[in-house]
């Protein structure tokens, strides 16, 4: 059967599950839009919020980015998980407790202030728009390539499938959509894996087989794997993939994405949607669990991948001769190459025109000799998307097609998913927090249920424009949005629930500091609302090296002594929210805190 049709098969057929579920679980009031009644299973729960969590950038480009940097973006790995854990200890229960439906329903209530409401409303916005950007880039990619559309088209479908099961299910479709898309996405990140560890190493668990010995049979039979993936990049000028750099940059990065994690509103409304606090702790542990399947698996796909894609450039060794232009053209087992050049994504140019391609790093300077003494005139493997590595590494090891296929799916699946929990926490946030709490309370529930429906797709067509043209690879707009969220609603939120003394003026205040100084720094190095060619400084005028995507911990520190400061300077809250706090911290039963509890 032809790849193509395949693909269109096993992808139809998720596609249809997603909207026999959404169908099947229709919201039919606005407690179930948002919240889903109430009624979710902390097991079903801690699947569905490790699908929602499990992004296009844990799917598609974490592995990618893992694969080309090596040891230090293990941060992803570390900030991410850790951030979780954070998250699960410091906020989720005793938001939950709380008893409502949304992050800035929470800011509003506590801080005792309509203006904390409507900012809390501005930041999650910002958070969430500039994460659906990575979500709808990793969704172009996939169908892109697996339905061989134009990336555009891609978007659209991708954008259609979402609104379809998103604004029909609320919170309700949502939740069991991402029970099905996490099934789907965890057998399609790990079958490919266990092969490929298999042919590598002889080993079916492929986070052991990293650390294993080569099968026989293969380049570097009888050496550690990691050893000679260090040795391969290292004769080619790229640093050793097992070695770090700058620690208190991959720390500071580490950090962005913990607190980053723990304010994200698309994962904190998912607590929200069990019966009981205790729940909220359990349905933490078990999402801990479902994630952890996959993160485990991550740095062996990286480590993997990055291995198999050099070997191909280099197959005689790095002492013989590069992969020629012709055996790419002819050779089956580099049809791969020519598919993923039709999308745009990879790309190679024979400079010296030797008939041979050359992958090394050509901004090595210790290269400019070998180069020189064979003729090389830079390096021919011109465009790489890291982006598809994950995608692509089941052809690259010949795999059978209903492996590929199944890649497909998953790929598509971690997007969407994703990108329906981001669009509910935008459309309950504009229909919940400014139109019934702000403009209009009288508002029948009927009507909430329309503005949220409406809300949603309007943010749908905002997230699939701004997707066309990203700022960078999945992961790293996602690292973006967790700087965001580090430097704005986390602060708000540690404050709300563990300081009586922070006040609505200091709340509010913090964090529109750390909104605009994070907003303000993105922007700068990035673009004004990420548009290309808008950017007005360079990555070599970093502030103390520190690039946009680590930036986030220092938002934070801004948001924190703000709002601090006003609070200082001005009146303490009142009793009754004193009262409030005490409540929240408390976590017994169900019900919402109750003020003078």
């Amino acid at each position: 059967m032809d790849q193509t049709v395949l693909n269109i098969i096993v992808v139809g057929l998720s596609f249809a599950l997603y909207f026999a579920i959404a169908i099947w679980a229709r919201a039919g009031s606005t407690s179930e839009f948002y919240a889903a009644g109430r009624g979710v299973n902390p097991v079903v729960n801690g699947m569905a919020t490790a699908a929602d969590w499990m992004s296009a950038a844990s799917f598609i480009s974490m592995a990618g980015l893992i694969a080309f940097v090596g040891y230090n973006n293990s941060s992803f790995l570390m900030g991410w998980t850790g951030g979780y854990v954070l998250m699960a200890m410091l906020l989720a229960p005793y938001l939950r407790k709380f008893g409502k439906f949304t992050v800035p329903e929470f800011i509003g209530d506590r801080f005792y202030s309509t203006k904390a409401r409507v900012v809390g409303v501005i930041c999650l916005i910002v958070i969430s728009v500039t994460y659906v950007i990575g979500q709808m880039t990793g969704a172009g990619v996939a169908f892109s390539r697996f339905l061989e559309l134009d990336q555009f088209w891609g978007l659209i479908i991708a954008s259609a499938v979402v609104f379809v099961y998103a604004v029909l299910g609320g919170m309700k479709g949502i939740t069991y959509t991402q029970v099905a898309q996490y099934v789907v996405l965890i057998i399609a990140y790990t079958i490919p894996a266990v092969f490929i560890s298999l042919q590598l190493t002889g080993n079916a668990i492929p986070s052991l087989g990293l650390f294993s010995t080569m099968a026989e049979g293969t380049g570097g039979q009888g050496d550690y794997l990691l050893v000679t993936l260090d040795q391969l990049l290292v004769d080619l000028g790229f640093s050793a993939y097992t070695t770090g750099s700058t620690p208190w940059l991959m720390a500071l990065f580490t950090l962005s994405l913990m607190i980053g994690t723990a304010g994200l509103p698309h994962v904190i409304i998912r607590f929200f949607t069990v019966p009981k606090v205790a729940d909220a702790r359990w349905s933490a542990g078990w999402a801990l669990v479902f994630i952890a399947l996959l993160y485990v698996t991550a740095p062996a796909v990286g480590a993997m991948a990055r291995l198999n894609i050099t070997e191909q450039f280099w197959p005689n060794g790095t002492d013989g001769a590069a992969v020629s232009v012709e055996t790419i053209e002819t050779d089956p087992d580099y049809n791969w190459m020519l598919t993923w050049q039709a999308t745009g994504l990879l790309g190679w140019e024979d400079k010296n025109g030797d008939g041979l391609i050359q992958y090394y790093n050509d901004a090595n300077p210790d290269m400019a000799a070998v180069a020189a003494e064979n003729g090389w005139e830079g390096n021919e493997l011109t465009n790489f998307n890291r982006d598809i590595l994950v995608l692509a590494n089941p052809e690259i090891a010949n795999l059978p097609g209903w492996v590929i296929a199944l890649i497909a799916a998953g790929g598509i699946a971690a997007a969407l998913s994703t990108a329906a929990g981001l669009l509910l926490a935008i459309s309950s946030a504009i229909s919940h927090d400014l139109i019934k709490s702000v403009i209009n309370p009288a508002i029948s529930e009927k009507s909430e249920l329309l503005a949220a429906r409406i809300s949603m797709a309007g943010a749908i067509v905002l997230a699939t424009y701004l997707g066309l043209n990203p700022p960078g690879f999945a992961a790293q707009v996602v690292a973006l949005a967790f700087g965001l969220a580090a430097a704005t609603l986390f602060p708000a939120l540690m404050m709300g629930i563990f300081s009586k003394r922070i006040n609505a003026a200091g709340a509010t205040w913090g964090m529109m500091a750390g909104l605009l100084v994070t907003c303000g720094y993105l922007f700068a190095y990035l673009g004004v609302f990420f548009i290309p060619g808008t950017a007005f400084l360079t990555a070599d005028q970093y502030l103390f090296g520190i690039p946009p995507t680590h930036f986030g911990p220092i938002g934070a520190l801004v948001n924190f002594a703000v709002a601090y400061a006003v609070s200082m300077a001005t009146e303490e809250p009142p009793q009754e929210i004193k009262d409030l706090v005490e409540s929240v911290r408390v976590p017994r039963g169900a019900g919402a805190a109750q003020a003078g509890h």
